[in-house]
């Protein structure tokens, strides 16, 4: 019988620890969020994080920008930010507008407050296998193999998708967590072979049920990152209705990798309160 890895209730236990935790440390930490223009899905996104904030303790300041904001505005409200002795942890909500350099504004965050762990300094620290702060997704995901008792050590895990955010990411964590990994993408040739090798499938190419039960090969753990909107409904990558039938565990959609990203980024807006505490009394 398949298991199905509950995200939401992961997420929700890891929370209620994470606020006793933080009413027992005496800390206050705080998350800044940065938000330019006015997605409906982005404006979402923050809602549910600024929310999650207040349900663990942590306090939270958003900031938002006009849609057509320079990339020179929203560099200056980071460094703002990074000189705010209040905050510990600095968010901004991709994707940016076309006008917005990404780059220059995700490297302008300071490595110490970047709890979503895009900046290359924390990338770098991720890649020599002793990360600081890690992408939220990957790390959530990570923790979820972990919950259910899922060995990763050993075998060959296939992660479709090279974003930055979290193909990339995921790539690096299980391999540090002495898995096989193949990165696969849009250029792969024989992209149904990799995928039938893989004993954990993550999917993240963000195509609705791009990956089909004849794919996976039997007993294989599938992580479906993809949110998709198919026929009205939300939906990810991989049919699960299919899938399930062949793999020994999945993830759905909603339910499965989301709440565990905001999980982690609350843990890591936690750590970085506690370092910066830390560094106060030194």
């Amino acid at each position: 019988m398949v298991t199905i890895l509950d995200g939401k209730k992961t997420a929700e236990k890891r929370l209620e620890i994470l606020k006793e935790q933080i009413a027992e440390a005496g800390l206050h930490p705080h998350l800044a969020t940065v938000i330019v223009g006015n997605d409906p899905a982005s404006q979402m996104y923050v809602r549910m994080k600024h929310k999650t904030c207040e349900q663990v303790g942590i306090g939270s300041v958003g900031v938002e920008l006009p849609a057509e904001a320079t990339t020179r505005m929203v560099v200056d409200r980071v460094r703002a930010l990074n000189r705010d002795g209040d905050i510990d942890g600095i968010l901004v909500q991709l994707p940016l507008p076309k006008q917005v350099d990404t780059e220059r504004v995700i490297g302008a965050i300071d490595p110490g407050k970047d709890v979503d762990g895009y900046h290359a300094e924390n990338m770098g620290h991720l890649f020599l296998g002793k990360p600081r702060f890690s992408s939220c997704t990957p790390t959530g995901i990570m923790t979820l193999l972990a919950e259910y008792n899922i060995p990763v050590a050993g075998q060959k895990a296939v992660v479709l998708g090279r974003s930055i955010d979290v193909g990339r990411p995921m790539a690096a964590l299980l391999l540090n967590a002495d898995a096989t990994v193949t990165i696969c993408h849009s250029k792969t040739q024989n992209l149904p072979e990799e995928i039938w090798q893989a004993d954990i499938l993550v999917s993240a190419v963000g195509k609705a049920h791009f990956i089909t039960a004849g794919m996976v090969k039997p007993g294989a753990v599938v992580i479906d990152v993809g949110i998709n909107q198919l026929n009205g409904k939300l939906v990810g990558d991989v049919d699960f209705e299919g899938v399930k039938e062949t793999a020994s565990a999945i993830t759905p959609v909603p339910g499965g990798v989301g709440p565990m990203t905001i999980a982690t980024l609350m843990e890591n807006t936690f750590r970085s309160a506690k370092e910066r505490a830390c560094d106060r009394v030194l």
